[in-house]
Formats: C-alpha cells, structure tokens, sequence
C-alpha cells in the first residue's frame, strides 16, 4: 500500500536523512518540514473556506 509505512521502513528513511544531511542539521531539517506543513495545511482550510463561502453565495444568488 501506498502511503502506509511500517517501522522499518521509518528507520530506513531516519539513517538516509541523517546521512544526507548530518546529526548537526536534521533538527533544522526537522523544523522546516514542521513549518513547511503547517503553512501548507493554513493554505488549504483557507481555500477550503473560501469555495465554501463562494458556494453559499451561488446558492443565495439562485434561490434569492
């Protein structure tokens, strides 16, 4: 399955990202990706809201 990673997998992809980038840096790295989806998930409940609000507008336009 994609997306479904067990525990090996997961320690596989912690030793190449620590070999990549180093123990010094992979808090850095760790922080980043935080930020970088948390901005990505505001992102999305803000578009969400704003076709929903565009939705509600059709529908009063069309029934009023």
């Amino acid at each position: 399955m994609i997306g479904s990673f067990g525990w090996q997998e997961l320690i596989l992809i912690l030793l190449i990202v620590l070999l990549l980038f180093g123990a010094k840096r992979l808090p850095e790295v760790a922080r980043s990706v935080g930020k970088a989806l948390g901005e990505f998930k505001k992102g999305t409940k803000e578009t969400k809201k704003e076709l929903e609000e565009e939705e509600e507008k059709k529908e009063e336009d069309i029934s009023g």
